[in-house]
């Protein structure tokens, strides 16, 4: 009697389980399903938030070396994104022009963020001369303890004439680890423009890009999402996080929006599904 209690109480216990883990949403997605989907679109906002600023360190250091291609008479205005305890090198000639930036075990700038290891950038040109193009890697690099790895392409696609800078942009093999050991990987093909500051080359302080495109992350388990633009992301240089703009990431019979929102320089973004009420994510 004592082991047919037994076998009862587990198989209960079995189907309650199997219940609770495959439970369905009106829309017919599982509770895993969305939960994934707000782990993975949460991923893609940091993946976003510390590509851009690679951009803003690649910007900073080829401007400040004369390798942008609009220099102008007058001083370089910057906002310090590297912070004063950076070392740049650079060798080489175009069309391999080579730029390391070595933070050591640790280098913060004035707005607090945190870097340590290596970038290293080619050039095969002039940041903002068309059709060049800037390759970004990393060595035991680190942002605010996220790793990053991979392989970042910024190609010149400005259009002559159009008076707007612009750019696009690809990730490689990209890795991030978090500081408690979690990862993903994730791709990417992005659109940036430079949509004010163009005209004021050695002033890097008040430049912001539009950034638009696909985007894509993995976690470990094999999990999948992709993203895509609904309202151009905007970064202004001023700003160590993306402050602006919204995407929709495709989930299992359901839709995340990520809302980076309204150009209140934080480091905030929200997350909502099916129009759900947002969480709340820290973007580093």
């Amino acid at each position: 009697m004592k082991t047919k209690h037994i076998l009862t109480a587990c198989t209960i216990a079995f189907f309650a389980f199997g219940l609770a883990s495959c439970k369905k949403t009106n829309s017919g997605t599982t509770v895993d399903e969305i939960e994934t989907t707000f782990d993975l679109s949460s991923k893609q906002a940091v993946s976003d938030n510390l590509t851009q600023d690679d951009n803003d360190i690649l910007d900073e250091v080829v401007t400040s070396n004369d390798l942008s291609g609009n220099y102008t008479l007058g001083p370089v205005v910057i906002s310090n994104v590297l912070g004063g305890c950076a070392t740049v090198t650079v060798t080489g000639n175009f069309p391999a022009k080579n730029i390391k930036i070595d933070f050591g075990t640790g280098c913060t700038n004035a707005a607090g963020v945190t870097r340590k290891g290596i970038i290293n950038i080619v050039l095969t040109d002039s940041l903002r001369k068309s059709g060049s193009t800037a390759t970004v890697t990393f060595s035991n690099y680190y942002i605010n303890n996220y790793k990053k790895e991979g392989t970042i392409t910024w190609t010149n696609t400005t259009i002559a004439g159009s008076g707007i800078p612009s750019w696009n942009r690809k990730v490689q093999n990209g890795k991030i680890t978090a500081p408690n050991g979690d990862y993903w990987l994730h791709t990417a093909d992005i659109n940036i423009s430079l949509i004010a500051g163009a005209s004021t080359p050695n002033n890097l302080t008040d430049d912001i890009y539009n950034i638009s495109g696909t985007r894509t992350v993995t976690n470990p388990a094999g999990k999948t999402r992709t993203s895509t633009t609904l309202t151009a992301l905007q970064k202004k240089t001023a700003c160590s996080n993306i402050d602006k703009g919204t995407l929709q990431v495709q989930g299992p019979n359901h839709i995340a929006v990520i809302d980076f929102g309204d150009g209140t320089c934080d480091n905030l973004a929200t997350i909502s599904i099916n129009g759900s009420a947002p969480r709340t994510i820290l973007l580093r």
